[in-house]
């Protein structure tokens, strides 16, 4: 009887070799991973969207799996938000790939925790939604949590903080997933990206696909020309933090491209796009949000999304588009096909969903809500502190008519900004009028090593030559970096300077904060370190204040509600540079977890706002805000020494008492309206 059963179970195991011989013997047909996905899987009914899978849900999606077939690449990047369907478009590629042409497959997830409790189960559905995997899948003892045998092969689960693992077994496909998530360093290892390309040597076919939400960086956009697309700019790496836009800049860098149901011009959304009322709670953005065309201003609804995604395109930099969405040329020169999408393409969440997540961020006060909001819901790098910062282009819109080194009319008295750096004296001058109304005269850099005379006589020069006949009333100078080393340069370039010209320049100290705006401090300073003493005034500026003062003028109205130029207004001349532009929003304030308000830096070039502010403050200190709107320069105000006012009490300038002449001559001069 023993023998009879031993005989009967035999003939089963050898029944089921012959079955699944035979289903490893069917000829293939040709597919793609998306057509594949389609014709195989069908999910159950306790799914989100149950029935057959529709890979053109989110096409996006579908030419990033097609790319593992072009072996042009050895990496295919895609970068965008949560919710957008990448992870169903990897188990299409698995499954794929193991049913059509079978290779060890390694699958990397950013932790332990996300293999075996999110990963693994969509996985198993995988095997069993589709009929002809879930007849070449090895069950029983072979099968563990993380090692699954497919056709023959293995489909290896690793995690970015097991080295082994990542080591452990050859592979012909490698899939790494949430890229940004993982440890920079496996236990002194390496990057684990590294680690799993060196799975692929033995494979001449070897591609690894790498997908991810991006993190921080300071990322701008370039306007295309040709075909008015604003791509993402390659930034520099030291201004990227995020290792999955790294990868993608590194690569063809194609953009997900909608064609604008109204006014049919081709354009590519992302968070700036995204509208929703001034004044808008989260619920209501929630429910009015819509998004801007960035070509024409149409209003683009919800409703219009899945059509502009069905008719959506790729679209790299030296590629155009035509009416019809044919793309034409070649991408950049690259073995990484990269592909980047907004958050906002994804059929799972609306634009209003979106928006009611960014503005909850936003009244948090948490940062960190805040990247998540942006990372998570729209597939952009973010910026710390960069929530209410305006684009240059904004600052670039405040030109004004007028040429550089020459005065409006309004012009009462100029003041000067300089910063000094090792090698250069950015510098800027400004011109106030009414109610601190001003116009930017000229700015610039004046190179030279900063630790010898030779620049800072060029600098006197500039400082002492007059504009249109009127001489810089008021210059502060930066001292806080120190030109030279002090066994070199005993002097402190920064007040020898300032003891040159002691009636119209001085130095200045930033301070975070402090209880004042600007804070007077005598000092003594010695010329040569040794030598007999001599007095300088200080001025102890508060950072926050002036340079969150300059970014306030930038949104500042141009025009009353009558049409009249307003008073206050910040100006620029009409040959004003980008790079100046750029450098005024280099900076973003923001503010630590104990409330310090805390400016990061978004760009190495920063130095013009510097610049600006120390010529703001140095306005203020001569009463700018409190020139009258009648306020007009004297014609012997060419010749007039300035007047410095003591901050009172309360950190407002005090009117500045002249004598008595003085005091009377200005009255007649009002009184004759001049």
């Amino acid at each position: 009887m023993a023998r009879l059963l031993d005989h009967k179970t035999s003939s089963g195991r050898q029944a089921r070799l012959y079955e699944l011989a035979a289903i490893l013997w069917e000829p293939t047909e040709k597919t793609t991973p998306d057509k594949w996905g389609a014709d195989n899987r069908v999910y159950p009914p306790t799914s989100g969207k149950p029935g057959e899978r529709d890979p053109f849900l989110t096409p996006y999606a579908v030419p990033f799996t097609r790319g593992f077939d072009d072996h042009r690449y050895t990496r295919n990047v895609l970068v965008t938000g949560a919710q957008s369907g990448k992870t169903e478009s990897i188990l299409d590629v698995i499954g794929y790939r193991c049913d059509t042409r079978p290779v060890p497959i390694l699958y990397v997830g950013p932790s332990k925790d996300f293999l075996t409790d999110q990963f693994e189960p969509r996985l198993m559905g995988l095997f069993d939604e589709a009929p002809k995997l879930k007849a070449k899948l090895s069950r029983g003892k072979r099968m563990k949590k993380t090692l699954k045998r497919v056709a023959g092969v293995t489909v290896r689960l690793a995690h970015a903080g097991s080295s082994t693992a990542l080591k452990s077994d050859p592979a012909g496909l490698a899939l790494v997933d949430e890229y940004d998530e993982m440890l920079a360093n496996i236990k002194g290892q390496g990057d684990p990206l590294g680690l799993v390309e060196a799975r692929g040597i033995t494979y001449a076919d070897f591609m690894t696909g790498i997908t991810s939400t991006p993190s921080q960086g300071m990322v701008e956009t370039e306007m295309d020309e040709e075909t008015g697309l604003e791509f993402w700019k390659v930034a520099p790496p030291d201004d990227v933090a995020s290792p999955i836009w790294k990868l993608w800049q590194e690569g063809t860098r194609h953009h997900w491209s909608w064609r604008c149901p109204h006014c049919r011009e081709w354009f590519v959304p992302r968070f700036k796009c995204l509208s929703w009322p001034k004044t808008a709670t989260p619920a209501q953005a929630r429910r009015e949000a819509f998004l801007e065309c960035p070509r024409n201003g149409c209003v683009i609804e919800e409703s219009d999304k899945a059509e502009m995604n069905a008719t959506g395109v790729f679209v790299a930099p030296g590629q155009t588009v035509d009416e019809e969405g044919n793309v034409f040329g070649d991408p950049p020169d690259t073995t990484t096909l990269s592909f980047w999408v907004s958050g906002l393409a994804s059929p799972f969440v609306s634009f209003g969903e979106r928006a009611e997540t960014y503005l909850k961020a936003l009244a948090s006060g948490d940062s960190s809500k805040v990247q998540t909001a942006v990372n998570a819901g729209f597939g952009e790098v973010f910026t710390p502190g960069g929530g209410d910062v305006p684009e240059w282009e904004e600052v670039a819109r405040l030109k004004a008519p007028y040429l550089p080194r020459t005065l409006p009319d309004q012009t009462i008295f100029l003041t000067a900004g300089v910063d000094v750096q090792k090698n250069r004296l950015p510098f800027v001058i400004r011109a106030w009028g009414p109610r601190a109304t001003s116009w930017l005269v000229d700015s610039g850099d004046l190179w030279g090593e900063t630790s010898q005379q030779d620049v800072w006589d060029d600098l006197a020069e500039l400082l002492t030559q007059p504009i249109d006949g009127l001489p810089i009333r008021l210059a502060f100078v930066d001292s806080g970096f120190r030109p030279g080393k002090k066994f070199a340069v005993p002097e402190h370039r920064v007040y020898e300077f300032a003891r040159r010209f002691p009636r119209f320049v001085f130095p200045t100290k930033g301070r975070r904060t402090q209880s004042k705006p600007i804070i007077q401090s005598k000092i003594e300073v010695k010329s040569d370190g040794k030598s007999a003493k001599y007095g300088l005034t200080l001025h102890l500026l508060d950072t926050d204040h002036w340079k969150s003062w300059v970014h306030e003028r930038l949104r500042y109205p141009h025009l009353t509600e009558d049409g009249r130029p307003a008073l206050g207004a910040w100006y620029l001349h009409s040959q004003t540079t980008d790079d100046y532009c750029q450098q005024i929003v280099s900076e973003a304030r923001t503010t630590s977890p104990s409330g310090t308000p805390v400016w990061v830096q978004r760009s190495r070039e920063n130095h013009l706002l510097d610049c600006e502010a120390l010529a703001a403050a140095a306005g203020y200190q001569l009463n700018a805000h409190r020139l009258g709107p009648n306020a007009r320069r004297r014609d012997d105000d060419d010749r007039a020494e300035p007047q410095i006012a003591v901050p009172d009490a309360n950190g407002q300038p005090q009117e500045t008492k002249g004598s008595k002449f003085d005091r009377i001559a200005s009255i007649a001069a009002r009184f004759n309206g001049l």
